[in-house]
């Protein structure tokens, strides 16, 4: 049989590992995204002025190049496993990342990445079962299904059942994922390195050890099992919120055992449910997000749809608890500070707020006001007494980004694209930008409306719980 790069044969039981041969693989996508890539730029570009029409023709062919391009990446990009199966999961439902006016188009193949990337050989599996807990699954278990049910980044999950007659999922880490993701993020630091003349200025040598350091973490199942019990007992008490139990005897560093949760996926459940059930799971989200972070300081960055199953009536179970980050209270203090302020209408604490806790700039007066009004729109769902959460709401975060920053980039007159003025923000806020995206996008699907601003004022009003 035929090895990879990384002398695997057929690629069945470990993901490909080496650092250039990774980045071969991602260099193979790009001519491909090249096209899109430059319809992007020529929107932002030509943002506000009237728009060339477009061709029956050049649109269908453009279609079918982003549809054999989304194919290509599924394929990459799920054998790859890893960081680059991480950033198609984020295209695959964060509205505003495909190229526009094909973000359908891509995101309807790309959601294959969310719960549904190609599996590792069953035998795999056994293997890390037996070195990670030291006996083999059949063993362990009063029953384990060989085939996984579902695969992600950085594990695939089988059905199994407990000699206590308890129905688990066992999520086993790829073999070799950890020098794959290693290798990943030193080709992120090559990025770092090439930022270096003004790297200080813009804290990429920071921002980047904090990716580093979220992303290492999600690879030791003990500290997921010791999350996924700290947000049991966080929302202890609500009904419309599920954490499954974890069984901590069946449990290492590269095998989870959890509660195995019957409910139905994120596309089923948005095509599906009523108006009243969209409420509730609407409601329940946003609980479970906001009384982590305002009230504990936990930010559960990886809101995407494979992480959830929805119950009967509109409960909601969260079952991924790898990329989630303590946050600093003097950081928590201050982002609760700015939603106060927008929550009582308190124009200069607002203000006051993004420069001392977010490091806006006033000295660059364009800059600062694209981004404080941006701020503003983000803050929307927290201050209206009265919100319908939409698709189009979370691509236009993003869109107004890109449609009021070009005048800020390319300035009339001058020949070159010029840096704006950086935002000195904390580097533990990195994440959080990922859930505020991710989080407006899931709820966009789910199409909800209420009041959430009733459910997340105790918490930013509340003291911090440690």
């Amino acid at each position: 049989m035929a090895k990879d790069e990384d002398g695997h044969e057929g690629r069945a039981d470990a993901p490909p590992t080496s650092r250039f041969g990774r980045l071969a693989r991602l260099g193979a996508l790009a001519p491909r995204a090249l096209p899109f890539a430059a319809a992007a730029v020529k929107k932002a570009l030509s943002a506000g002025k009237p728009q060339e029409a477009e061709s029956e023709a050049d649109r269908a062919k453009m279609l079918l190049a982003a549809k054999k391009t989304a194919e290509a990446m599924l394929q990459t990009l799920g054998e790859m496993k890893g960081l680059p199966l991480k950033f198609g999961q984020m295209a695959s439902y964060i509205d505003g990342l495909a190229p526009p006016g094909y973000e359908d188009r891509f995101q309807e193949i790309l959601k294959k990445l969310q719960a549904k990337a190609p599996p590792l050989s069953a035998e795999a599996a056994w293997k890390v079962i037996c070195e990670d807990l030291g006996d083999p699954p059949d063993t362990l278990y009063a029953s384990y299904e060989r085939e996984p049910f579902a695969a992600a980044s950085i594990g695939q999950v089988h059905r199994a059942r407990t000699k206590g007659g308890d129905d688990v999922a066992v999520k086993v880490q790829y073999p070799g994922i950890d020098k794959a993701i290693e290798n990943d993020l030193k080709s992120l630091g090559m990025l770092e390195g090439m930022f270096a003349p003004f790297g200080r200025k813009y804290h990429t040598k920071e921002t980047f050890e904090e990716i580093r350091s979220v992303f290492l973490n999600e690879l030791d199942y003990a500290r997921e099992a010791q999350m996924a019990d700290a947000f049991r007992a966080m929302n202890a008490g609500d009904e419309d919120i599920v954490v499954p139990r974890v069984f901590h005897g069946l449990t290492g560093k590269r095998v989870l055992t959890i509660g195995f949760v019957e409910g139905t996926d994120y596309e089923t459940f948005c095509a599906t449910a009523t108006p009243e059930e969209r409420q509730r799971a609407g409601a329940a989200i946003w609980r479970f997000m906001f009384r982590a972070l305002y009230k504990y300081g936990m930010l559960y960055a990886d809101p995407h749809p494979g992480n959830y199953r929805f119950l009967p009536g509109g409960r909601v179970a969260f079952l991924d608890y790898g990329c989630v980050r303590e946050l600093p209270p003097d950081l928590v203090a201050g982002m609760k500070r700015l939603v106060v302020a927008a929550m009582d209408g308190d124009d200069q604490g607002l203000i006051d707020t993004c420069v001392q806790v977010y490091g806006f700039d006033p000295k660059d007066p364009e800059g600062f006001q694209l981004y404080v009004e941006y701020t503003k729109m983000l803050l929307r769902p927290f201050v209206l007494r009265e919100w319908t959460h939409t698709k189009e709401a979370a691509r236009e975060a993003i869109a107004y980004l890109v449609r009021n920053g070009r005048p800020l980039v390319m300035k009339e007159g001058e020949a070159l694209p010029r840096m704006p003025k950086p935002i000195h923000m904390p580097v533990e806020h990195t994440f959080v930008n990922r859930l505020q995206w991710g989080l407006a996008s899931v709820m966009g699907g789910i199409g909800s409306s209420g009041n959430y601003r009733e459910i997340v004022e105790p918490f930013v009003r509340g003291p911090l719980v440690r």
